[in-house]
């Protein structure tokens, strides 16, 4: 009989290693369908921001020496805009006009119109909400217009004075800033208004009873309850309406031009004055990147005022 043998055991080869450029092809077709939505961006976004930081260091103008041979300044533009008493006017006024419409304005009476909605009938709720939001869907330039006439010499105000036997005024001289703040408060209202209405839903009336029971008054209730639960929200909101008013431009242009002189000349306006009514595009551009540095720093205070577990 045959004594058995030893099987030998059985060898496995490793499969090869992928070679690189097999990984960089397979890399490339994954990244195909992705090349217009890049090529898009690249075009139509960072070249125009990339161009535009180029600008802001450069004498680059319109007309003049800076439209025949543009030279790199480095940071004058800024230097003269911290020298310029026009440019430190603007800033003034552009955080007074973000203070009176968008931080006071739009935020309080928003809120009172949520918390008004929240206990109003379905009706009152609804002609309500179409007003508003009628005001917020209306062209930039449409509210300039119609807020011209009502505050005007001959406008709707005044007729409306004299009726009552009070002297009528020129707003729009007078009081330049507080009208185009007023209307921009009437325009931008209902984006508050629906971000809290949205934020107060979520707020359990049960919390609210036992509040009450407890003895709290409507008040109490809404700086004690109410606002810790939606602080997020309000938070968010101020970011988002501070941004959006430090950027409004044909409302005020359209109202008073930036005048009378200056008295009502925010950056945009500032930047559009230098950039395009003199013809200094790079100084221009420089406004506006301090424009955008100053948008930033009101964000990061907002992110700043978020309690710790609220922050993203």
């Amino acid at each position: 009989m045959a004594a058995p043998t030893a099987t030998e055991p059985a060898t496995t080869t490793a499969p090869p290693a992928p070679r690189p450029e097999r990984n960089l092809r397979r890399t490339a077709l994954r990244g195909l369908p992705l090349l217009p939505s890049v090529t898009l961006l690249v075009l139509f976004l960072a070249g125009p921001i990339g161009y535009s930081i180029y600008l802001a260091f450069t004498n680059r103008a319109l007309r003049g020496e800076g439209a025949n041979r543009t030279e790199f300044v480095g940071f004058d533009n800024f230097i003269t805009a911290f020298e310029t008493p026009e440019f430190w006017n603007s800033v003034v006024l552009t955080v007074v006009f973000t203070v009176v419409s968008a931080i006071i304005g739009q935020n309080i009476l928003g809120m009172i119109l949520a918390l008004l909605m929240r206990r109003a009938t379905k009706v009152i709720v609804a002609v309500t909400g179409a007003i508003v939001i009628g005001a917020w869907i209306l062209p930039e330039v449409v509210a300039a217009y119609l807020w011209t006439t009502f505050l005007g010499d001959d406008g709707s105000l005044n007729q409306i004075l004299t009726t009552i036997g009070l002297p009528p005024q020129d707003w729009l001289f007078a009081l330049p800033i507080i009208a185009v703040s007023f209307a921009n408060i009437w325009r931008g209202t209902a984006f508050t208004m629906l971000m809290y209405v949205a934020a107060l839903s979520e707020v359990s009336p049960d919390i609210e009873e036992a509040a009450e029971i407890d003895g709290a008054g409507a008040i109490r209730r809404f700086f004690f309850v109410t606002v810790p639960i939606i602080r997020r929200t309000i938070m968010t909101n101020l970011m988002l309406i501070t941004l959006q008013t430090l950027s409004v431009f044909g409302l005020i242009f359209v109202m008073t031009g930036g005048g009378p002189g200056t008295s009502s000349q925010t950056l945009p306006l500032y930047m559009y004055e230098q950039a395009f009514s003199f013809g200094q595009l790079g100084y221009g551009t420089a406004v506006a990147l301090l424009l955008l540095l100053i948008g930033g720093l009101a964000s990061i205070v907002y992110l700043k005022l978020l309690p710790r577990e609220e922050k993203i």
